[in-house]
């Protein structure tokens, strides 16, 4: 993900006015480590901040490709890494909030402002003047002198230029550019449907009687929903995760939780004006397109180019290898939970909106562990706590709170990074509750990213965002296992855009590759349940007590329990991926029928659906992870072996820590993710510990 060329890039991943003398965007903001004026930015401020920016970016680039003077790293290369302050700041925002904290208002924005951003990143990459003076550096390199950064993004920048089109005819150029314009706005179009879907649907209960088998917080918090909704005295389920989920686990009412979980996995796929099945045909065979005409056989050769993994053939050898262990497993899974239903009398057949519940209770009888007693020992705050005690003794960080700063929504807290010295690091945001306009899931943001500006390091401000239970009138916040992973998962992701040490913007902080990108999210997560970790942060809410040692025995020995269910959603999920976008022809075949042939190819079973279908797949089709959703299982590879170094020498062992930091999380993308990774190690990842950790 390369900075000059993402402008477009942020607002699809997110990673996503008045006049001019009153506009935020348009002077320093004059705030507290340049946090942007959230109070002071209105919705209006946003198209003439994106028009002026694109303005200002246009006369820079034509200056460096217009130049009479020879073709330098430093007037090409370096200038145009630089350019673009204006855009990247309202782009930064602007995407940030339509993933938060957007409405109507910003979706038309966004309609409307997408397309002419398309339009504007091509200009940049099929500028012919341009092209030639980059050309000329990628072809002299080796006389340039150049340290191994600027080689890097010097060769880095060069192929973006051809992966865009440079190298086309005038007739594909122009091609392109539609193939573009008219992808950025199908992506839009995607994710907009999937949050007004899941934000659609509600269950109102108004029986105690349906309650049965809910644990109290659930109850509260489908209380306090239906006092938002005008529905007191009643009780309202939604499909974001911290009210789904528990539905899913204890509701005793089977047809509930039928009903629950068809409307969570038919999202987007109910024939309706937010259909999203008609826009994915679109999307797969403009990819397509685009790939063919830039001389690739399918959409995810031309991603996988430029990954760690290369080409398609090795990411299904990959995932094939891990398939039949991850639903052999399953398999057996769904014995023990058919056995459990036999023994309890019933007669039925294990469905997959059973799963989550009969999980539950063989987790409960096997290892007399229920999640529900686990929650009140995971305060949010504790959580988010324990994660900063950790990096503070692996890395010397300290969280400072900051009160009074500005935030977009009053939900956002804000802290100051310090190191071990006491100097600035950066600012990082969380931001923790589901809303209505805020999308689902868990991810990291910036508002600014690290890089060196006229000799001083620009410290970056980082964001973490999730959808855990918000807190009710009678308790905090509570964590699941899943969401306390979570949270440090997302944190390792912020650790990564915090302890960046670059030069340039294009390379730094998480500016690298789809499948070299989450290991330092996952390696955080091994820390989550660490014993010794668990004692830091993991106390109850109401007592102080600190989590018993037989509770976390009982977390250790049901570390691999459902990893069956977990390995196989998360790879059919992945090969669903890999199918949409290894596509040589384009796709005729309605997308149910092309997900089913997919998933009876694999041979899934009827119990499991795959992690995301097609038609709410934002990772896929809205997010940047198009043909890189097998992503996650790569870094857990990399991560399992990487935490293998800290268990062999002790998990907070600083020369240990010091390694990770100085090779991995402070070098974003200035080398070769292997190097950096064999320097750290020593060796190339053993797969021996991810398949030990998930019990396959």
């Amino acid at each position: 993900m390369k900075q000059v060329g993402t402008l477009l890039l942020i607002a699809s991943m997110m990673i996503a006015c008045s006049s001019t003398k009153n506009n935020p965007f348009f002077s320093d903001y004059g705030t507290p480590y340049d946090i942007p004026p959230f109070e002071q930015i209105k919705t209006s401020h946003y198209l003439p901040a994106f028009k002026e920016g694109i303005k200002q970016h246009k006369q820079e680039i034509e200056a460096i490709a217009n130049s009479t003077e020879t073709p330098t790293f430093a007037n090409t290369i370096d200038a145009m890494d630089k350019s673009g302050n204006l855009l990247r700041k309202v782009n930064l925002v602007f995407f940030t909030l339509t993933e938060n904290e957007t409405n109507e208002e910003m979706n038309q924005i966004a309609e409307e402002i997408s397309p002419v951003l398309s339009e504007h990143n091509d200009n940049i990459y099929l500028n012919a003047n341009l092209f030639k003076r980059v050309k000329t550096l990628y072809e002299t390199k080796a006389d340039l002198g150049l340290t191994i950064e600027q080689d890097r993004l010097l060769s880095d920048i060069y192929r973006q230029f051809v992966r865009s089109g440079a190298s086309l005819d005038a007739a594909g150029q122009a091609r392109l550019r539609e193939i573009n314009k008219a992808m950025s706005l199908l992506t839009l179009k995607f994710s907009d449907n999937v949050l007004k879907e899941t934000n659609a649907f509600t269950l109102v209960l108004d029986k105690e009687e349906d309650l049965a088998g809910l644990p109290q917080g659930s109850i509260d918090a489908a209380a306090e929903t239906a006092i938002e909704q005008g529905l007191e005295g009643k009780w309202v389920f939604t499909l974001h995760k911290p009210s789904l989920i528990p539905f899913l686990q204890y509701a005793e009412r089977r047809d509930l939780r039928e009903t629950m979980f068809k409307a969570y996995i038919n999202r987007a796929d109910n024939d309706n004006e937010q259909d999203n099945k008609t826009v994915i045909n679109q999307l797969v065979n403009l990819r397509l397109e685009r790939a063919n005409l830039l001389g690739y056989p399918n959409h995810a050769a031309y991603v996988l180019d430029e990954n760690m993994a290369k080409t398609p053939e090795t990411v299904m050898a990959f995932l094939n290898n891990i398939w039949d262990k991850g639903l052999n497993r399953a398999k057996q899974e769904v014995a023990d939970m058919q056995a459990l239903i036999t023994a309890e009398g019933d007669t039925f057949r294990l469905q997959a909106w059973d799963w989550w519940f009969y999980a539950e209770k063989v987790r409960k009888a096997r290892f007399d562990l229920d999640e529900a007693d686990l929650k009140p020992y995971f305060k949010l705050e504790n959580v988010r706590q324990g994660v900063f005690d950790v990096v503070n003794k692996l890395y010397g960080l300290t969280f400072v709170p900051l009160d009074s700063m500005p935030a977009y929504h009053p939900d956002v807290e804000v802290f100051q990074v310090l190191d071990v010295d006491g100097a600035h690091v950066g600012i990082f945001m969380t931001d923790y509750f589901p809303r209505a306009g805020k999308r689902a899931g868990a991810w990291m943001g910036n508002f600014a990213e690290q890089y060196v500006l006229n000799g001083q390091d620009v410290r970056p401000i980082v964001y973490n965002v999730g959808n855990f239970t918000k807190p009710t009138a009678d308790a905090p916040s509570l964590l699941n296992l899943d969401e306390v992973e979570t949270l440090f998962h997302e944190f390792g992701h912020a650790l990564h855009g915090l302890l960046s040490r670059c030069n340039y913007l294009s390379s730094s902080g998480t500016n690298v590759s789809r499948d070299f990108v989450e290991l330092p999210s996952q390696i955080m997560e091994n820390w989550a349940m660490h014993p010794d970790v668990l004692k830091m942060y993991a106390r109850h809410y109401q007592t102080g007590e600190v989590i018993p040692d037989a509770l976390i025995e009982k977390i250790r020995q049901s570390a691999t329990f459902n990893q069956g269910f977990m390995t196989t959603e998360l790879i059919a999920a992945a090969l669903l991926d890999m199918d949409w976008h290894t596509l040589t022809k384009p796709n005729e075949a309605d997308v149910r029928s092309f997900e089913q042939a997919s998933m009876d190819a694999i041979g899934l079973i009827e119990e499991i659906v795959p992690r995301y279908r097609s038609t709410f797949f934002n990772h896929i089709f809205s997010g940047g992870y198009s043909s890189g959703y097998y992503a996650y299982l790569w870094a857990e590879v990399l991560d399992a072996d990487a935490f293998d170094a800290f268990e062999q020498n002790g998990i907070f062992d600083q020369a240990t820590a010091t390694a990770f930091k100085t090779n991995i999380l402070e070098k974003g993308d200035t080398e070769d993710p292997m190097v950096l990774y064999k320097r750290f190690r020593g060796a190339e990842p053993d797969p021996a510990a991810f398949i030990r950790r998930r019990g396959l």
